[in-house]
C-alpha cells in the first residue's frame, strides 16, 4: 500500500480571508513531519485563477466573487502561497475547480508514484475535500479523510460530513494524530 496525503486550499489568500481555514494549520503543521516520516507523498493542491478570468465558468456567481476579491485568488499572486511548510519532495498541484483532481495532473502523479490509498485534509469540508473525495473513490483511491484537518464555514456542514456522509460513502474519518501514513 502506497500513501498519499493530499491537502487542499490551505492558501494564504484562504486562512488570511476566512478564519475558519486557520484552525487547520496547526494539526497540518503537526502531522506534517510524521507523514514524510512514515513514506507518504505530500501533495499540496492551492486554488486559482488566470490573472485574465480565462479560466471563469461563465454565469457562476460563486467563482466570480473568488475572482473579484482581487489577487487572493490569482495564479501567482501571494494569496495563492501555500500556508504551510513544504519541503522539496512535496508535489504541489494547481488547480481551478473544487477538485484536486479536476483538469489537474493529480492522478497522473498518484499514479507515477504507485499511490493506491489518500488522506485528504483541507478547507472546505463541503466543496474541495468532498468533491476531491468523491473524485478520488470513483479513480479506484481508498480514502480516509482527516477530521481536524478540515474546516468548513458551517461547522454543522463539517459534522454532518464527517458524521453521516464519509462513512456512509465507505471513507475513514480520523483525526490527525489518529493517522499514521497508511503504516497503522
Amino acid at each position: 500500500m502506497t500513501t498519499a496525503l493530499i491537502i487542499g486550499d490551505v492558501q494564504r489568500g484562504i486562512t488570511g480571508s476566512y478564519p475558519f481555514a486557520r484552525q487547520v494549520v496547526p494539526p497540518l503543521t503537526e502531522l506534517l513531519p510524521r507523514a514524510r516520516a512514515a513514506g507518504a507523498l505530500v501533495v499540496f493542491v492551492h486554488f486559482a485563477f488566470r490573472g485574465n478570468g480565462a479560466d471563469l465558468l461563465p454565469d457562476n456567481a460563486l467563482y466570480r466573487s473568488f475572482y473579484d476579491a482581487g489577487d487572493a485568488f490569482h495564479e501567482g499572486s501571494a494569496g495563492t502561497e501555500i500556508d504551510l511548510p513544504v519541503a522539496d519532495e512535496d508535489v504541489i498541484v494547481l488547480k481551478r475547480r473544487a477538485s484536486a483532481f479536476a483538469g489537474t495532473d493529480l492522478d497522473l502523479v498518484l499514479r507515477a508514484r504507485g499511490v493506491d490509498t489518500i488522506a485528504i485534509a483541507g478547507v472546505a469540508t463541503s466543496a474541495m475535500v468532498t468533491a476531491t473525495c468523491y473524485d478520488a473513490a470513483d479513480r479506484g483511491y481508498h480514502v480516509t479523510v482527516l477530521r481536524d484537518g478540515c474546516a468548513d464555514g458551517d461547522p454543522a456542514m463539517h459534522d454532518f460530513f464527517m458524521d453521516s456522509v464519509f462513512p456512509s460513502r465507505g471513507f475513514e474519518v480520523v483525526p490527525c494524530a489518529g493517522w499514521h501514513g497508511g503504516t497503522a
